[in-house]
This record gives structure tokens, sequence and C-alpha cells, in this order.
């Protein structure tokens, strides 16, 4: 009986939703509709006279095997014959979905002939905006209400949702596309503000929209996800900030990290002479600006996740200084005026404006600021080491660093002594005399072989630079010992140690062991970054008086910066550093191939390479 009962509360909520149905325009809607008076008289007849033991309606069961009986149940008690089949099956199919019979909703939808439908409901949306824009009040009437074309529309919805539960995402995203198709060919210009809120077709729609990427993602269909947010975010569906946003920021997800390249877009057929993304990164980077747009003038509250997303995707293109201004068009009160200064001292320093960030820095670790902020002293400190100028300064910040960790933490610890072993040894190259040199690198020697025991020898960097200081004091073998234990430590995967490698060993006249590591590291290393290997190759060749052999391996790296500058030539941005270095390193190999000319007393041939390097240097 409890089955029955339910089904007879299903029929009430039928013809409820049916009683209250949107009249249509043209009607006085102070007199009800020739159907609703049936379906009220119906209703309470139906009440009064069929009704069971608690008074409620009985019914035919509904489930999946009984839709049929249930449709008979309907015919029978004349509601069929009050409303349209198709409307009478999507009510009946929302009811079964909202009591979770996912497999009965289906079924009952799949028997809405959609294509039947379909012209009837672009008629009715396209007529609904016609009579709003031509305010008429007596006009011919649509083939259905908004409320109903809502209504079945709602119905292809809920079929999808019931494929998606059921794993049928393909279908199920189809499904979704057929609501758009209806919506977008019925209303070309898109949707007029407050348009069908009666029968919820805006809800609905919005709905559709946010589902139909989810669904080809789940479908494994990236082309398709990529064509349904573009679709989403270019036609007017009159969608709230907050929802736009929303799929605007998952858009951006898909294009940075899906791992695949999105088809171009084909946006200028909607912004004439406006900027149009040539690739994922450029377009990810455009929604992430919209949206910060968005946030400065107080459309959509402020999420973090989108400078994080931004800051990614500057850096993936190499275009710290434009993230900087994003980081400095921030209005106050953003984020903390601490955490501004130290991104932008990250940004600056990516950029190569070493001096800018240093000064952004100085800013924070003011009295007023934070002068004891552990990772505005460390990157400080680290741009100071690479000047020689500043290496005192760089000193005395890692100092403040070691005096507030206290022993708390090994890692900075030793990257702290680290970074005192590396100014030292910076301040010592400028030392005003001898003795002081001397105790500078004694310092610095010192520093670096802490850092290391701090770590246990495990922390390549400080390896490296403990070689590298053993080496530049003479203690070859000490030097030698670290850059091999360097190598280990990375595997072989770090250009720098086999240069170090090569360099130490030349630097005790074994230029046949030096040759061969760097033969070696040329095999592991790709074409790419062999410039430097090829040019302490061909030094180590004119140390063993084989300057032929010097010639042919210049010739062979001048070869590989040309492709590079073709390749790249169009990347001038997105390679902006790596450029600058195989230019300068260009210039620097025609000064070594017209040394090697004239001790070969070539003078010709000596004369073109410096007439060459005048003129690339000229272009720069």
């Amino acid at each position: 009986m409890g089955s029955r009962a339910r089904q007879g509360r299903r029929l009430q909520t039928m013809m409820k939703c049916m009683c209250l149905r949107e009249p249509l325009k043209g009607e006085d809607e102070t007199v009800p509709s020739s159907d609703s008076l049936a379906i009220r008289e119906f209703y309470s007849s139906t009440a009064s006279g069929r009704s069971g033991p608690d008074g409620e309606i009985e019914m035919m069961g509904s489930g999946s095997g009984n839709m049929d009986e249930a449709e008979l149940s309907l015919r029978e008690s004349g509601i069929m014959d009050i409303m349209d089949n198709e409307e009478a099956r999507a009510l009946l199919g929302k009811d079964e979905y909202q009591e979770g019979n996912i497999e009965a909703a289906l079924h009952v939808y799949e028997r809405i002939n959609i294509s039947a439908v379909t012209s009837k409901m672009k008629i009715s949306l396209a007529k609904s905006r016609e009579h709003r824009k031509k305010h008429y009040h007596y006009y011919a009437t649509p083939p259905m209400s908004i409320y109903t074309a809502g209504l079945l529309l709602e119905a292809i919805f809920l079929k999808a949702k019931c494929l998606q539960v059921l794993g049928r995402f393909k279908e199920a995203a189809q499904t979704c596309k057929v609501i758009l198709d209806i919506v977008e060919s019925s209303l070309p210009e898109g949707l007029p503000q407050n348009f069908g809120d009666e029968g919820k077709l805006q809800e609905t729609l919005s709905k559709v929209v946010e589902l139909l990427p989810e669904l080809w993602k789940l479908a494994d269909s990236p082309r398709d996800v990529i064509l349904s947010y573009r679709r989403a975010l270019l036609h007017r569906r009159n969608l709230d900030a907050k929802t736009i946003a929303k799929i605007q920021k998952e858009f951006v997800v898909f294009l940075l990290y899906s791992g695949g390249e999105a088809i171009l877009s084909n946006l200028r057929s909607h912004m004439d002479s406006s900027f149009v993304p040539r690739n994922n990164l450029e377009e990810a980077i455009l929604l992430l600006m919209i949206l910060l747009r968005k946030i400065s003038l107080n459309k959509i509250e402020w999420d973090p996740s989108i400078l994080d997303h931004l800051s990614f995707a500057l850096s993936v293109s190499g275009d710290l200084t434009a993230l900087a201004h994003q980081w400095e068009e921030l209005l106050p009160g953003t984020i903390n005026r601490r955490e501004r200064y130290h991104a932008l001292s990250l940004c600056y320093y990516g950029a190569g404006n070493d001096l800018v960030a240093l000064n952004l820095l100085r800013k924070l670790l003011s009295s007023r600021e934070d002068p004891k902020h552990v990772p505005s002293l460390l990157m400080a400190s680290k741009i100071c080491s690479m000047n020689p100028d500043l290496a005192k300064d760089g000193a005395s910040l890692a100092c403040k660093v070691l005096e507030n960790l206290d022993g708390r933490c090994d890692q900075l610890e030793s990257l702290s002594s680290c970074l005192l072993g590396v100014s030292l040894s910076a301040h010592s190259k400028i030392a005003i005399s001898n003795s002081e040199r001397v105790e500078k690198q004694s310092e610095a020697l010192h520093s670096l072989e802490t850092a290391s025991k701090v770590t246990r020898m495990r922390n390549p960097p400080v390896i490296y630079y403990l070689s590298l200081e053993c080496a530049e004091q003479r203690k070859l073998d000490v030097a030698l010992h670290y850059a091999k234990c360097f190598l280990n430590l990375e595997a072989g995967s770090n250009i720098k140690g086999w240069l170090l490698l090569a360099r130490i060993l030349s630097a005790q006249k074994q230029f046949l062991d030096a040759e061969s590591i760097v033969d070696e590291a040329l095999n592991q290393t790709g074409i790419w970054d062999q410039g430097e290997l090829l040019r302490t190759k061909a030094k180590l060749q004119i140390a063993q008086g084989q300057l032929k052999s010097a010639i042919e391996t210049y010739t062979q790296l001048l070869a590989i910066l040309l492709v590079q500058r073709k390749t790249f030539g169009s990347k001038k941005k997105l390679y902006k550093d790596y450029i600058d270095h195989a230019r300068n390193m260009e210039v620097e190999i025609w000064h070594d191939l017209a040394y090697v000319y004239i001790s070969l007393s070539r003078w010709h041939d000596a004369e073109v390479q410096c007439t060459k390097q005048r003129a690339f240097t000229k272009r720069l």
C-alpha cells in the first residue's frame, strides 16, 4: 500500500505543477486557462472520488519495469488528455529522478520524442523574444508556453544527469549539447534579461553550461572540453558573475594542467582587431587577467588561486615582468604587504632585475616590516653574493639568518652557511691587501665545509660551491674529489658538474682526461645544451696544440648557434635569457677563432673573424 500511496502523491504533484503552468501571452491572466480548469476539476473530483484509505490517489507502480502501466494509469485517469504526452513524461521522469530511481527516470525520459518537440520549442522561444521586443498584446499563439519549453529542457538535462550517474558520459554530453543547440538556434542573439524565469529556463541553462565540460572530461574528449568552455563564455546566457568566474577558473585549470595543446581558438569572428591567443598558455593568461580585472572592479570576490595560476603561467612563458605588474596592480588590502614585496622581488629577480629585487627586499627587511623574515634574508644574501661590490652585505645577511635559525633547521642552516661562504669568496676577490684576501678565502672555505657537514655531503649546490672554492684556491685534488661527489649526487645530469670536473683536470694538465670527460658529457646532453661543452672542448684542443681540430669544433658550435637563432627567433620573449647567453657566446667564439687563425698565421681568416664579430656586435 506504501507504493500505491507514493504513486498517489506523485500524481498529485504532477497535477499541482500543471495547475501552476504559465498562461500563454495574450490570455487574460486573471482567468484560468481551460487546461488549468480541467486539471483543477479533475484533481478535486479524483481526490474525493478515487482516493485510497488515507485520502491519497491510488496508482500503479512506476518503476522501470512498470512505465507502460504508469502511463496507462495516467491515460485512464485523464491526465494524458489534459496535458501533452511529452509534458506528462517530463513530470513523471522528474519525480522518479528526485526519488533516486535513476534507471526508471531514464526509461521515462527515453520515451520523450525530443526530435518531435524540438521545432516547437525553437518556435516558442523565438516568438517569446520577438513579443518581448515589440510589446504586442495580441499575436498568434506559440506552439507551447515558455513554462512547457522550460519543463522539456529540464527533462533533457535530467536525462543527461541520469546518463552521467550510469557512467554513459559521452551520451550525457551529447544530450546536454542538444539543449544548447535548441536555445542558441532559436535565440542567436542570446537570452534577454530575466528570460524564462517563470519556467526556470535560466536555471536549467546555467546548470547545462557548467555540466557539459565536466561530462566531456569524463568522456576523455579534450577537444570537446575546450569547445564547450569557449561556447559557454562566448555566448550570451545571462549567467551571474560568480558562475562565469567559476567557469573561467575551471577552463584555466584545464588549459594549464591538462597536458595537451588546445585547438586554435576562432575568436577573430567575435573580437575583431583584438588580441587572439595562439596557444593554451596565452588563452589561460588572458582569462586570468580578465578575472583579476573583475576583482579590481569588485564584481567577484578575491580568490588567491587566480594569482597562483597566473604566477605559474607567466613564469612558464618567461614574462616575469608582466607578472610583477599584475602584483603591483592589485588593490591595497587585497593581500598582505609583506607577501606583495616578497612576490615582487621574486618576479624582478627572475626577470634579471637584481637591484630592483634587492631594493624591494630591503623594504621588507626594514625595521617597520619584518627584519627577521628568513626567506627574504636568504634571497637578498643570494643576490648580494653574485655581485662582488655587494658581497659584504650578502655575508652580513647570511649571518642574520644563522642567528635567527639558531640550529632549528639543518637545511636552512646549510643553505645560509653556503651563501655565507659564496659571499666571502666573492668579497675576497676585491680585497685590497693580500692578507685580507687570504683571510676571506679561509673563512669562505670554512663556511662551505660547515654547510656540507650539516647535510652530510648530500646537498649538491653546497658540494658544487665547495669544489669550486677549492679549485680557485688551487687545492685541486680536494676540488676533484668534491666535483666527482657532485656528479654522483646529480647522476651526471648537471652540465655544470661535467664542466667543473673537466676544468679541474685541465688545471692539473690532464688534457686528454679532461677531453674524454667532455666527450662523455656531450653523449649524454641534448644538442641545445652542448654550447659550453663544445667551447671547453675547443679550448682543450688548443691547449694540446690541435688547432685545426679546435677550428672544426668551433665551426660545429657556430652551426648549432645558428640553428638555435633561427628556431627561437620568433620566440624572443619566451627564451630571452637563453638567447642572450647564446649571443654572448657567439661573440666570444668569433674572438677565439681569430686567435686560432693568428696562431696559424692565417691573417686574412683572422681579419674575417674580427669583421664578423664587429658586425654581429652592432646587430645586438
